[in-house]
């Protein structure tokens, strides 16, 4: 892009409150005014902005400014002739406007700033754009942004920010992904401050990868369009700054219970014709059923809407009638199964689509300014890399909103229980088309922005968003009491409080594309995309090998979003592709089902971690670091590259392994700092060893038996039954048909093998219908000490939601070896059941 900086100085302030904890500025120049401000909004929360009569601010952020909360805040201000010194609570601000305005950020008593924008070059205008330009810590660890490619530390490297369909990317090189998140979140022992944009327009973040022999090493944040607002919000650790983040955009909503289990997909199945496709897709149902294996969902890619006649290519919110006679019948004999169905949806109509005119006459595409024409482009239109042309939908659009929400809800109707928002990055090739602004959404943003009405100032990842928005508020309108499910490749800040859950879209089969996956995961859930994962074993590229295959379903299985889905063409088989089948290889299929079955067992471990996503903002899949950060190991490479190892919720560290052959992994135990003993680790896989904290160890991980897993000791990791399970309040049409009843709770524990000295652990979990939108929550609290020849245990039931689940009494579950005696210190019984088939001593905690 071409760049055309201005870096405005000679600031005055305005609106001057000496002890209010705000700058207001003004410079004049260049015929031209150019405003700046900087505001404390809470304690740890700042908002600057920087704008011209020509740059705006966002017309339509990703965040509606919030109120100023600063009420119990000690606040105090001091003023100078060009500077501004405001301490709110632990942080000290200073905002200095001798040349250009350069905010600094610190801990109250701090000698070191947390943050600095580079003097005499901080707020530029570039063009229609903005920058800012900040100093940068090269040691520091640089997370956020969405899904980036890997390594998880973003430091000295260089990303658009915008999106793209990257079908069959490397996890290493390719850039841009699927996601549009302007957060970027520096690290540090010492503190944790993030940088968040609430554009949806395109732009850069150069994290140091740009250095200078004048500036030095820097950062920058480009925004091609529009004047910037931009919020900082500083916490002592990774954990307060995501919470407080949440608490800006909005925490992670609801997801179903169901959608923590298997979901099986396959591009093939819903785009066969021999047979046709409904029969198909029941027959591998049934395959699943005899090769034992649970599933709860089905991914129905976009076959199904494939027009049977010339021209054969997608028309969204249709059935292909060949492949489908009677969908609704179909979709009931699914239900009948205990399976769900998530229908794949595209925002784009290729000029055959039934609909076509109808939008062209409801002004429900994007416009070309220079032809006064629908902006058309070329669309995938059917199989592998095949096009046609057509337009996308302007979701800005009241007529193509409405006519989205009313096709959602025809889907809905048919029986179709979640939404699959796919090829929703919106890569549209000219920032001078137009958006249409009638639909009540972005009515008011509307009134204030008139004027400009283009593509580039809005942003194209609006789009995205208000996509999500609609097939929510569909799903919603039909079924008010239940959760909607809308899974979206694509995602902005905001795209999530639509959007229950998210994958990292198109990737390869290999051993490097599962290793660089994990790292796509924690930035992701550091950015709120919670309930992430990816397609097991590969989109596109080879078949996995049998050995390939069950690593990535035993490292899938600690991931919140488990899926096999893909789509695998080749010169001969373009159209239909071949797909991943649990079952595909009858050698490994013992160890596939397994692991597939140990992840229905610990659902209320993965379910718990979900509503505390939703509550805390607790992300499942965490950093080696999270919690950690006084461990000087955890800053070290290996460990912020974040690609082989990650804890999964508070428990079980993980450790993958990503060779073939390799029947090991090399894992850090990080090690807490603090007058509290630090009881390690324990391998939780053969030979059961225990582990001191603060080392690297290597862990055994025969491919057939299982990667390294190990628990941190006094966890808890509650589990049920090994198959899909119906909880009591969740009437939907496929919970009914479940036999199982989820009846059954136990709690694996993780005591010291010798006495805790007095130390009790305790565990909470949280539990709940699984399906109400407004849910009635209880929670559970295991607590237990232990002792040289015995382990002392306590169960709080805390049911005064009015949720009762069907599980009365609780299993409690040794660890392999630990043959002590299981007690109660209140009154409660504790009976002797045995050992269960993995030769684990298991008590019975009766209630």
């Amino acid at each position: 892009m071409p760049q055309k900086e201005y870096c405005p100085k000679g600031y005055q302030q305005i609106q001057a409150q000496d002890s209010s904890p705000s700058v207001f500025l003004q410079s004049e120049g260049a015929k031209r005014s150019f405003d700046f401000s900087f505001e404390a909004v809470r304690e740890n929360l700042f908002r600057v902005t920087f704008t011209t009569p020509n740059h705006p601010l966002p017309p339509y952020p990703s965040v509606t400014k919030p109120d100023t909360s600063l009420d119990g805040v000690t606040i105090s201000t001091n003023s100078g002739y060009s500077q501004k010194e405001i301490e709110v609570g632990d942080v000290k601000a200073a905002v200095n406007w001798e040349n250009t305005p350069v905010v600094s950020l610190s801990w109250k008593g701090g000698d070191k700033p947390l943050y600095r924008d580079l003097p005499l070059r901080s707020y530029v205008i570039d063009g229609d754009g903005v920058a800012n330009y900040s100093e940068h810590d090269r040691k520091a660890l640089h997370v956020g942004l969405g899904e980036k490619n890997a390594p998880m530390d973003l430091t000295d490297r260089h990303f658009q920010l915008s999106a793209t369909d990257s079908f069959g990317y490397d996890n290493y090189k390719t850039d841009p992904l699927y996601k549009h998140i302007p957060l970027l979140i520096k690290a540090t022992p010492a503190g944790v401050v993030a940088i968040f944009s609430t554009t949806h327009g395109r732009g850069t973040w150069s994290i140091g990868s740009e250095v200078d022999g004048l500036w030095g090493h820097f950062k920058v944040y480009r925004q091609d369009f529009g004047g910037l607002e931009q919020y900082l919000i500083v916490g002592k650790t990774l954990k307060d700054v995501v919470r407080s983040y949440a608490e800006l955009v909005g925490f992670p909503i609801l997801v179903p219970r169901w959608a923590y289990g298997y979901i099986s997909g396959g591009y093939k199945y819903s785009a066969m014709d021999h047979p046709p496709a409904n029969q198909a897709l029941l027959e591998f149902a049934d395959k699943l059923k005899e090769h034992d294996i649970p599933v709860s969902a089905h991914q129905m890619s976009s076959g199904y809407s494939i027009s049977e006649h010339e021209p054969k290519v997608r028309t969204v919110f249709t059935w292909n009638r060949y492949r489908f006679p009677d969908p609704e019948k179909w979709i009931a004999e699914y239900h009948s199964r205990g399976i769900r169905m998530i229908t794949n949806i595209k925002p784009f109509l290729l000029s055959s689509h039934p609909d076509f005119q109808k939008l062209i006459d409801g002004n429900g595409f994007f416009k070309d300014p220079g032809s006064g024409e629908p902006g058309y482009m070329r669309l995938w239109s059917a199989g592998g890399a095949t096009g046609g042309d057509g337009c996308h939908v302007d979701f800005t659009s009241a007529v193509a909103f409405k006519w989205w929400y009313d096709g959602v809800q025809f889907l809905k109707r048919s029986g179709i229980d979640g939404m699959w928002n796919d090829n929703n990055e919106y890569t549209l090739p000219n920032d001078d088309w137009r958006v249409a602004l009638d639909e009540p959404t972005v009515a008011d943003a509307a009134k204030k922005q008139s004027s400009d009405n283009t593509v580039g100032l809005w942003g194209r990842a609006m789009h995205t968003e208000l996509m999500g928005k609609a097939s929510h508020d569909a799903l919603r309108d039909l079924e008010p009491n239940v959760r909607p499910f809308v899974l979206t490749r694509s995602a902005t800040a905001g795209t999530m409080r639509y959007s229950a859950s998210t994958w990292s879209g198109d990737n390869v089969t290999s051993w490097e594309s599962m290793k660089g996956s994990n790292a796509l995961s924690l930035n992701a859930a550091m950015s709120l995309l919670q309930c992430e994962g990816h397609d097991i074993g590969g989109f596109e590229g080879p078949q996995p090998s049998p050995e390939l295959l069950v690593r990535w379903v035993q490292l899938g299985t600690y991931s919140p979003r488990f899926a096999i889905n893909c789509f695998k063409t080749s010169p001969d088989n373009n159209e239909v592709g071949e797909v991943i089948e649990p079952f595909m290889y009858p050698e490994v299929t013992p160890q596939v089902r397994a692991t597939i079955k140990r992840r229905y067992e610990i659902l209320p471990y993965i379910y718990n971690l979900g509503l505390e996503s939703h509550y805390y903002a607790s992300p499942p899949q965490r950093w080696t670091g999270w919690g950690y950060e006084s461990d000087p190991e955890v800053w070290t490479k290996k460990v912020k590259n974040g690609e082989e190892q990650f804890f999964f919720g508070e428990t079980i560290l993980v450790g993958g392994v990503y060779e073939p052959g390799v029947n090991f992994a090399k894992v850090y135990l990080p090690r807490k700092a603090n007058d509290n003993f630090d009881y390690g680790f324990v391998n939780m896989n053969a030979p059961y060893t225990y582990y001191a904290s603060g080392q690297w160890v290597e862990v055994p991980a025969a491919w057939k038996e299982s990667i390294a897993l190990l628990a941190k000791i006094g966890g808890a990791i509650p589990v049920g039954k090994s198959v899909q399970t119906r909880v009591p309040g969740d009437e939907t049409a496929a919970s009914v048909a479940i036999d199982e009843v989820d009846d059954y709770r136990g709690v694996e524990i993780f005591p010291p093998r010798a006495s805790s000295h007095g130390t009790v652990f305790s565990t909470t979990w949280m539990e709940d219908d699984g399906i109400s939108i407004k849910p009635k929550v209880s929670s559970y609290t295991i607590a237990y000490e232990a002792r040289d020849d015995r382990v002392v245990v306590s169960l709080t039931k805390d049911e005064s939601s009015g949720f009762t689940p069907a599980w009365r009494d609780l299993d409690i579950i040794l660890h392999n070896g630990d043959t002590r005696r299981v007690i109660s210190d209140t009154g409660k019984s504790v009976d002797y059941k045995g050992t269960d088939s993995r030769g684990r001593e298991v008590y019975t905690l009766r209630y």
